[in-house]
């Protein structure tokens, strides 16, 4: 995962989009206490910096050091690079101890994981039995003008042969079938997934660079494949301007799981 994003870590730090504050707010409200939150395959920090502002402190924790360079630095997140396979112990050492942690967020990365050993030690940091799992993913933009969306969507289904599968089908299926052991937080009756929306004003330069920031596309790079092809710039440039609108608005359909450790 860490090698799939390192050499595309400037352009994701730029073009990904900005969390909603109603998503954190939502999470915020099932977690009792706001003290002490681990964020895990921040990244550049997407969703860390806006827990800064909810719990006292942050730990945020990647494997690419290439991604955590872009990532923004505030007094209360401690930013911490992690070998991909930890045992307790190191858990210990660069997150926190046994039943700490108030909330667990995954923003984006969940499909990558481990689960069954990222799962145990979830459930071992977690305060119980309230400790909470926040994980959530985001599938396809979409663009407000229909011929560059058309474009984008047909951009997308030329990635399919660079996807890791695995990560693929999870993220394609909005966190439907993915496994999640843990019980539903107060006052909800399942733990998910939960549709929140948000939107970006792009440019096409913006544009551009949302698409290199993409896994996929580093992977048919690096197998000497250019998706951005200069018939793809073109044919996708003739038809961001066509409205005469230099910017277009990119909506983005984030699916939530959350749940508690329980005891």
């Amino acid at each position: 995962m860490a090698e799939l994003f390192n050499e595309q870590a400037k352009q994701y730090s730029e073009s990904r989009p900005t969390y909603p504050e109603e998503l954190f707010q939502f999470i915020a409200s099932k977690t009792p206490c706001h003290d002490l939150a681990w964020d895990v395959g921040t990244g550049s920090g997407q969703a860390a910096r806006t827990l800064a502002g909810i719990y006292k402190n942050v730990v945020a924790t990647d494997t690419s050091p290439k991604q955590l360079e872009f990532a923004l630095k505030l007094p209360n997140i401690r930013y911490q690079c992690t070998p991909p396979k930890m045992s307790i112990a190191e858990l210990e050492q660069n997150v926190s101890a046994e039943s700490s942690v108030d909330l667990v967020t995954s923003a984006a990365a969940m499909h990558w994981f481990d689960l069954p050993t990222f799962y145990q030690q979830v459930k071992w940091i977690l305060k119980k039995p309230d400790g909470v799992i926040a994980a959530w993913s985001y599938a396809k933009a979409e663009i407000s003008a229909a011929s560059a969306n058309t474009l984008l969507q047909i951009l997308y289904d030329n990635c399919d042969p660079y996807c890791d599968p695995r990560a693929r089908y999870f993220v394609h299926d909005r966190y439907r079938t993915i496994d999640f052991p843990f019980q539903p937080v107060d006052g909800l009756e399942h733990t998910g997934p939960f549709e929140f929306k948000m939107e970006r004003l792009m440019d096409l330069d913006d544009c551009f660079t949302f698409i290199k920031s993409w896994s996929p596309y580093q992977t048919a790079k690096d197998a000497g494949v250019e998706l951005l092809s200069d018939d793809v710039v073109q044919d996708f440039t003739r038809a961001w301007h066509e409205d005469g609108n230099p910017k277009k608005v990119a909506t983005f359909h984030i699916n939530l799981k959350v749940g508690k450790v329980g005891n």
